[in-house]
């Protein structure tokens, strides 16, 4: 079958390549691919910067964000034929630690957890793949292609589950959000925002394309002039862009008893100078929480599936700006300023 293969740790390998069909170890579930989201892992991935074959194999098949159609599932699984599913992207160690064995492999202690498409595991940009019937989510077959966007939405979701676990320490209810960064990660954290009834704030740099009228049709508000313009002091920071003064600025906008949730994984190597002290006395003084956010177990993702299903469908759709065919590849790799998600689309619905 064709699928989309790298070199891990080398740059510019990206080819269409043949490998095998799946094997009936792999898991009692044969899924076909129907599309997968491009983001930029993938990119880093592609750039030689990390990544990990599968043991024995020189190429890695590249992809995390999945959807995809049961072609095959055991009688008692669950699925059926037909079912829209998401394949949970990282599996426990086989150690296992404490965490993995409780199924918290989003918080594995000991590192060699493997995660499709990234580490140690073929990813989904091929034509099938095989996965036992507890490692797939169904997804609302409403959402169509939409349901593509489960993957990053369960990021969110595990970020806004630690958030509300560390806000029942306040008794002053949450009322005001700030999500930094309007791309896919940011758009989905403030549609959970939103569906917990905060007055949710988006900042990002853009002041045309579909990114402020995506945040205004959510009933949120769009800022472009600064972290320090946006005019409130939120209860709850989600950051998402991993830019440095950005995370600094997520830090020190919260008000007293604030929380601040990392996401974004900043680059190395940039420095900014930074008064510690200063910082430090104001964290303690206001008991304000910083914290960062990685992956995402089972319990986020049945979360995500749930609140895709409580969006709007046409909001959704807009959030997938390009859809490119898997014999085009190339485009899809190519940056548009007008992009939000960009979808690979291996099989149509």
């Amino acid at each position: 079958m064709r699928a989309l293969t790298v070199i891990p740790e080398k740059a510019n390998t990206l080819e269409l390549s043949d490998v095998p069909e799946p094997e009936a170890h792999e898991g009692d579930v044969l899924v076909d691919v129907v599309a997968v989201g491009i983001c930029g892992t993938d990119a880093e991935i592609m750039a030689g910067e990390y990544g990990e074959a599968p043991p024995g194999h020189d190429r890695l098949v590249l992809g995390h964000e999945s959807l995809g159609r049961v072609c095959e599932a055991p009688s008692g699984s669950g699925l059926a034929d037909g079912d829209l599913v998401a394949c949970i992207v990282r599996c426990p160690d086989p150690v296992p630690c404490p965490n993995c064995a409780a199924g918290q492999w989003d918080f594995c202690s000991n590192g060699q957890y493997t995660e499709h498409g990234i580490k140690g595991l073929d990813g989904f940009m091929r034509e099938r793949y095989r996965a036992a019937p507890d490692r797939l989510v169904k997804a609302d077959s409403a959402l169509g292609l939409a349901a593509v966007l489960l993957e990053p939405t369960s990021i969110v979701a595990k970020a806004w589950a630690e958030i509300d676990r560390f806000a029942s320490r306040d008794a002053e209810k949450r009322k005001v959000a700030l999500v930094t960064g309007a791309g896919p990660v940011g758009l989905l954290a403030a549609l959970l925002g939103v569906q917990r009834g905060l007055d949710v704030h988006v900042l990002d740099v853009v002041t045309d394309g579909p990114k402020p009228r995506l945040v205004h049709d959510l009933g949120a508000q769009y800022h472009s002039d600064g972290i320090e313009n946006i005019g409130v002091h939120p209860d709850v920071a989600v950051e998402c862009t991993g830019v440095a003064p950005v995370v600094l600025g997520s830090i020190e906008v919260v008000r007293p008893n604030g929380i601040t949730c990392l996401t974004g994984v900043s680059s190395p190597g940039r420095t900014k100078q930074v008064d510690l002290g200063s910082l430090n006395r104001e964290l303690v003084l206001e008991n304000n929480l910083v914290f960062g956010s990685v992956n995402a177990n089972r319990s986020h993702w049945e979360a995500a599936a749930d609140a895709l299903a409580r969006a709007d469908r046409e909001w959704l759709d807009r959030l997938v700006t390009r859809r490119v065919p898997l014999t085009n590849y190339q485009q899809a790799f190519r940056h548009d300023e007008s992009d939000v998600k960009v979808v690979l689309e291996v099989d149509a619905l």
